[in-house]
C-alpha cells in the first residue's frame, strides 16, 4: 500500500531527480582529470566530496517526496543550482591546477636528474565531471519546472458579470 502511493501520477516526475542524486554521487568516484593518461579520481579533492554530498542530499530529498507526496522543488532547486556551481567552477579549475602541478613536478625531475626539460603533459577533464555536469543540469532543469509552472497559469480575477 505505500508503495503504491510512490507510483501515483502526479509524483513520478520525483524519479528522475532521485536518479540524478544518485548520479551526481557517484560522479564523484569516476576520474574528474586525466593528466598524461594518469587519471585522478575526483574523491580526494574538497570539491568532489562537496558533490557527494549534495548528490545524496538531492537523492534523499526526491525519496522524501515521493514518500510523503509533498513538493521539494525549491529545495531540488538549489541544491542542484550549488552543484551545478561547483562543476563549472571545477570544468574550469581542477585541469589547469593539475596540469600546472604535472609541470612542476616535471620541471623538479628534470633540475635533480640534470636532463634537459621536456614539455609539460597534457591535462583534461575526465568522465566524472562530464557526467556530474549533466546531472546536476537535470537536477536543476527539474527544479525550474515550478518556475515554469507558475508563470505557465496565469492569476485572473473572475469579473462578476461573466456568470450572467
Amino acid at each position: 500500500m505505500a508503495s503504491t502511493g510512490i507510483f501515483r501520477p502526479g509524483m513520478r516526475g520525483y524519479f528522475v531527480p532521485f536518479v540524478a542524486g544518485i548520479v551526481l554521487t557517484v560522479s564523484a568516484f569516476l576520474p574528474w582529470v586525466v593528466v598524461a593518461d594518469v587519471s585522478m579520481r575526483g574523491v580526494p579533492d574538497v570539491a568532489a566530496l562537496w558533490i557527494a554530498g549534495l548528490g545524496a542530499i538531492a537523492a534523499v530529498l526526491a525519496l522524501l517526496s515521493l514518500i510523503t507526496r509533498r513538493n521539494s522543488r525549491h529545495p531540488l532547486l538549489l541544491v542542484g543550482l550549488a552543484a551545478l556551481g561547483i562543476m563549472v567552477l571545477s570544468w574550469r579549475i581542477l585541469p589547469r591546477s593539475a596540469g600546472e602541478r604535472a609541470l612542476t613536478i616535471s620541471q623538479a625531475f628534470a633540475i635533480v636528474e640534470n636532463t634537459p626539460m621536456s614539455e609539460a603533459p597534457i591535462a583534461g577533464v575526465g568522465s566524472g565531471i562530464y557526467i556530474g555536469f549533466a546531472a546536476a543540469c537535470v537536477i536543476v532543469a527539474f527544479g525550474l519546472t515550478i518556475v515554469i509552472k507558475r508563470v505557465s497559469r496565469p492569476y485572473t480575477v473572475p469579473d462578476p458579470d461573466d456568470d450572467v
